[in-house]
């Protein structure tokens, strides 16, 4: 292809390619596939067509869009393009002044949608839209404020979606679609035809694991606690439903609701005790099954924390539980013995094995908390030849996560082998240039098929890989495995059926307008 420097597509791309030249398409490729090659590809055929007009870029984080803008220059010619990254640190004004020499803009959604509610430029001149990470185009996220101010007042309007996976709810997919203007999906997965040959093997490994019998009798005494706190809940008439960890935040949010509506009954008031406790309680079930026994036991020495704080009549009331003290006192006990979720144990002798096969190894380990992740990280480095870091999102707090300028140089030390193993929170799931890695573990198993699609995506690219996911048998960690494998193939046909209304015609419902 004209201008393209240092790169060939594959045979998949350029049939993608030419779908979207044709028509707004939402493009469903695993990581690693190439899918930003897609959109260059696709600017510069809007580029030649429409001379002078500009191309849009979006990603959702800073790091996200300036790693596109890389790879735009390292297969463009010098002079094909102006390019420029838009953020918050550069000043709205200067942005106006770029926005009119620029001919490509990488950008946060947030950063151009303000620019556009405060009338700095608008999107006349712009023959291509580009949407990474396109699951998130639903409900009021500003990607979908750009792409219908994008629709109204573009001369030559184009819309590109890109993403690992949309999600496996049709009604989301379809909302995604209709948010994108979107006429045609283009879906591959590890498994189609025109992939199979650019991909290595991915061995698949489960390990189950047994739940021991102390942390057994210490689930068994929090869910009596939690028994009592659903009865309450279901006799005051405000819990209809399966008390999940999810169910349980969504009724207190419903509760808060009417609470903050002014209507004060004593019963809600409760309710909402006892529904924030039940969560509390769901919170700390899940730590001790699928997480780390200190994680657990850090979890309830805050709880007490909060009691002596007197943050909550409640909290009071939950911690001085003789059931919770048998079980804060068992954990302490467990933890003099150096005894640990059965998990972690496991997840050593697996890097080891692993490090034996190959001396420059290298690992992605995936779990849901910061604390596993510390907690592994520092069990890890313990093992001769491995040297392992955490690598977590920016921080909420002043104590916790990492600035994006430490995460790039954590990325850049575990490209340059001086790391080995990553223990990675969901941040290393979504479009981060991180190196192809050796294996990909999954501490516990994770219901979201996006997200379960993004980690797997990781491994077994451009070398062989292994995705080893630990289990713990009878445990929420068996019901979420099954979840998102489920939701994956849900996704699939999903997609399929949309595809197959696309072609037929149907249109999905016009959006509302977002303020």
């Amino acid at each position: 292809m004209e201008f393209l420097e240092g790169i060939s597509p594959r045979e998949y791309q350029q049939k993608i390619f030419e779908t979207c030249t044709k028509k707004n398409c939402l493009v469903v490729l695993p990581t690693g596939l190439g899918k930003t090659l897609i959109a260059l590809m696709l600017a510069i055929e809007r580029m030649k067509e429409f001379p002078g007009e500009k191309v849009v870029f979006l990603a959702p984080t800073k790091p996200l869009a300036e790693q596109h803008l890389i790879s735009f220059k390292k297969h463009l010619p010098e002079l094909f393009a102006d390019m420029q990254l838009f953020t918050g640190m550069v000043k709205a004004e200067q942005r106006k002044k770029i926005w009119l020499t620029a001919d490509i803009i990488f950008s946060t959604p947030q950063c151009v949608a303000n620019d556009l509610r405060n009338n700095l430029y608008n999107l006349q001149e712009v023959c291509l839209l580009v949407e990474d990470e396109a699951h998130r185009c639903i409900k009021n996220y500003d990607y979908n404020y750009v792409s219908q101010q994008y629709q109204k007042q573009s001369q030559h309007s184009k819309i590109l979606g890109l993403t690992a996976s949309p999600g496996s709810e049709a009604a989301k997919i379809k909302e995604i679609c209709r948010n994108l203007s979107i006429e045609e999906v283009e879906l591959r997965t590890r498994g189609s035809e025109d992939v199979k040959q650019y991909l290595q093997e991915l061995k698949f490994e489960k390990v189950m694991i047994d739940f021991p019998a102390e942390f057994e009798e210490m689930r068994h005494v929090l869910l009596k606690v939690f028994n009592k706190y659903v009865e309450e809940l279901k006799s005051r008439r405000v819990l209809f439903t399966f008390p999940s960890k999810i169910g349980l935040i969504n009724l207190q949010k419903k509760i808060s609701a009417t609470l903050s509506r002014g209507n004060r009954n004593f019963n809600y008031m409760l309710g909402a005790s006892a529904c924030a406790q039940a969560i509390k309680i769901q919170h700390s079930l899940e730590l001790l099954e699928t997480q780390t026994l200190s994680s657990f036991n850090k979890y309830l020495k805050k709880l007490f924390e909060q009691a002596a704080k007197k943050q909550s009549k409640g909290v009071i009331k939950l911690v001085a539980k003789p059931e919770f003290n048998f079980v804060f006192m068992k954990s302490n006990e467990l933890l003099a013995k150096n005894i640990e979720h059965p998990k972690v144990g496991e997840l050593v002798e697996i890097v080891k094995q692993e490090k034996s096969k190959n001396d420059k190894i290298k690992i992605i380990v995936f779990t849901q908390f910061r604390d596993t992740a510390t907690v592994i990280s520092k069990q890890l480095n313990t093992l001769e030849g491995i040297k392992a870091k955490v690598f977590v999102g920016q921080a909420k707090k002043k104590d916790s996560g990492l600035s994006q300028k430490e995460q790039k140089k954590i990325i850049q030390e575990f490209s340059d082998g001086e790391i080995n193993i990553l223990c990675a929170t969901c941040i290393a799931e979504e479009g981060l240039d991180i190196p192809e890695v050796n294996a990909v573990i999954f501490y516990e198993p994770i219901p979201s098929a996006i997200r379960a699609i993004q980690r797997a995506g990781r491994t077994a690219r451009l070398m062989k890989g292994k995705l080893i996911i630990l289990i713990t048998k009878k445990t929420r960690d068996e019901a979420f495995y099954y979840a998102s494998r489920s939701r994956e193939k849900k996704m699939h046909s999903a997609i399929n059926s949309i595809k197959k209304d696309l072609a037929n015609g149907i249109k999905f419902d016009v959006q509302k307008e977002l303020k």
